[in-house]
């Protein structure tokens, strides 16, 4: 072979094991600054934050001290004297503190901070993967003989650990536990709050996640993109769990029965409105005032907070408008003009109110309370449009004071909660045709079961400890009260057994007061006795769904899980779709709540798919973030 020839092809083989290097050189350049991995030819991105530089953000929403109700339930006038406390939040090694930042004095003096959010921002190394949160309530309490000194109490620690790569927070609060994502509801301290970090495109998505797992542009807001076509954009169905590339029927979707669809829960984000968390929202207006003597026709923030830490109590949030700052045209706080006596069966006048100044947008996502004045000194809920008990009407007025013996500002709050308490149980099907003991009263004021023998009208009367029996609405003078009359302040428990108590706990129903209940109240009626019930319920009706019942005996207890329901059992009945599109579930679960006889039907509570083999698959990010961090490793 000729020299020449042997020297080019040396010439050749340097070059080729010189161009080797270079790109081994580069794969490694490239896997030291991106730590990439690869699975099913997916490249990995693992860094955090390459577009913006890091940092946390803490927003404190809302605080409200839980220790109110006891007091107004207490004589005396400790109700008056409002708490003193501030916050502090602890990122890692950095510390912030509201304490000198809040109004004229520096710190909260107030049972509820509603309406007063605030924000903390922390900066972080960059790429840092994990932060240590702890948000602590601080409470300065009066020490001393005559309160000369103060002190400094911790009352609420929330600690927390943010992720970075998910957006996500683990510790005393998660998504899907047992209070709600972003709220604490701890012994003493009630707390609102939101965790996220500096985002290039403010949609509050990582840039991990979206790179990673949902596929999407880190430079582009995903809250102003819906990609399903569903009507929830991407970022609240992400926050939530939901696949934002699959349609979802969020219309329907309702997995809290609580009887805010999930369309509805993402219309109330900015108030608290959580899909995984039953809540109540109210509207409330007053009255104006006959005269300058009348009493103030309006719901007290302490009858208010009263109701509020009740429900609390049972894991249902309730939220109450009276007069929000950002709130819609006809919303909570008006005064409405003086009506000497309203009645809920003849005329229905509360029509005129609910049309007129109960926001049209808010119909079957809020109750309308309004409190005014009535000869009787009484109230009612009333069926306004068809037969949903949404509309309630308490009265506030001298004929109350008189006929609730509620002769002192402590009591007129405390029997005024008590009277709306009675009337918001009608709304979570606590109805008299469904329970003898509700609504009773003695014989000696009204009639109500006249058939009933004395000894069952007694037994219902004196055995029913709820404020559903009308016995436990009213005071009583203190020299001649009781346990019974001024403390109770709550549905029953049931204690006192079957046939005269029941456990009113374990029968709300939370979308009572938007569905047709099967009976109606006719002028004509005069007592229970003559209320005919009526149940033609069809059961779940979907156009191109059908109910399979070898499916649903297989799996309901195993799908059971799916309702986030705290009170009672459910029914489950699942549903298949044959001709579903690609981008759309083929099954369906529907949960109705065991509550009978309190009626009930049936909600759409989780969808999914099933393949011809007859294996039924779930949406879960976790298990998708999982994956993508076990290729990392």
């Amino acid at each position: 072979m000729p020299p020449d020839f042997s020297m080019k092809k040396n010439a050749w083989i340097f070059a080729f094991i010189f161009v080797a290097i270079i790109i081994i050189f580069s794969i490694a350049y490239l896997q030291l600054s991106q730590k990439p991995s690869e699975k099913e030819g997916k490249i990995i991105d693992d860094r955090i934050s390459p577009m913006e530089n890091q940092a946390l953000f803490v927003q404190i929403l809302r605080i409200r001290n839980r220790g109110l109700m006891e007091r107004m339930l207490t004589y005396g006038n400790s109700w008056k004297k409002t708490p003193s406390f501030y916050y502090v939040i602890k990122v890692d090694d950095e510390i912030g503190s509201s304490k000198g930042y809040v109004g004229e004095t520096g710190i909260y003096t107030t049972w509820d901070t509603m309406g007063y959010e605030s924000t903390m921002t922390f900066d972080v190394d960059e790429e840092r993967e994990y932060s240590d949160v702890k948000i602590s309530i601080i409470e300065i309490q009066q020490t001393g003989l005559l309160g000369q000194r103060s002190e400094e109490v911790i009352k609420e620690n929330v600690s927390l650990k943010y992720d970075y790569r998910t957006g996500r927070w683990a510790g005393d609060d998660f998504l899907k536990d047992k209070d709600g994502m972003g709220h604490y509801l701890g012994k003493n301290y009630e707390i609102w709050f939101n965790i996220y970090q500096a985002d290039y495109d403010h949609d509050n998505i990582p840039y991990w996640i979206e790179k990673n797992v949902l596929g999407t542009d880190p430079s582009i807001d995903d809250s102003k993109l819906d990609p399903d076509n569903d009507g929830i954009p991407t970022d609240w169905e992400w926050r939530y769990g939901y696949d934002p590339f699959t349609y979802n029927a969020h219309e329907n979707l309702d997995p809290d029965i609580d009887g805010i669809e999930n369309i509805e829960e993402y219309k109330m984000r900015k108030y608290f409105s959580n899909p995984f968390q039953p809540d109540i929202y109210i509207e409330t207006d007053g009255m104006e005032k006959k005269g300058i003597l009348d009493i103030p026709h309006i719901f007290y923030k302490e009858s208010q907070q009263m109701i509020i830490e009740r429900f609390a109590q049972h894991g249902i949030n309730l939220y109450i408008d009276d007069g929000w700052k950002d709130g819609p045209i006809n919303g909570g706080g008006e005064l409405l003009p003086y009506q000497k006596n309203l009645d809920d069966v003849m005329g229905k006048q509360l029509l005129a109110f609910y049309t007129h100044n109960f926001a049209d947008e808010r119909k079957g996502i809020f109750r309308y309370v309004v409190v005014g004045s009535r000869e009787d000194g009484g109230g009612f809920i009333t069926p306004v449009n068809y037969n949903n008990f949404d509309a309630i009407y308490v009265s506030n007025d001298f004929n109350s004071v008189i006929t609730r013996l509620a002769f002192t500002p402590r009591e007129m709050r405390v029997m005024l909660a008590k009277a709306i308490l009675h009337e918001l149980g009608h709304s979570i099907g606590l109805m008299p045709v469904t329970f003898p003991g509700i609504d009773i009263m003695s014989r000696k004021v009204i009639d109500r079961y006249p058939s009933m023998s004395d000894e069952d009208y007694n037994g219902y009367l004196n055995n029913y400890y709820s404020v559903m029996n009308y016995k436990y609405i009213y005071n009583k003078p203190f020299f001649f009260s009781d346990e019974t009359h001024t403390y109770l302040f709550d549905y029953s428990d049931g204690s006192n057994g079957l046939p005269y108590d029941q456990n009113d706990w374990e029968h709300v129903y939370l979308p009572t007061f938007q569905i047709d209940v099967p009976s109606y109240e006719e002028p004509s009626d005069e007592n229970f006795e003559d209320f005919e019930i009526v149940n033609d319920y069809p059961g779940v009706i979907a156009k191109g769904w059908k109910f399979d019942e070898n499916l649903t005996h297989e799996h309901s207890k195993e799908f059971e899980e799916f309702a986030l329901l705290k009170n009672a059992d459910v029914d489950i009945q699942i549903f298949l779709k044959k001709d579903a599109n690609e981008n759309e579930y083929n099954l369906r679960i529907y949960a109705k709540p065991k509550v009978e006889p309190v009626f009930a039907v049936y909600s759409l509570i989780a969808e999914g798919n099933i393949d011809g083999e007859g294996k039924i698959e779930f949406y879960s990010e976790h298990e998708l973030i999982e994956s993508v961090k076990e290729s990392i490793t």
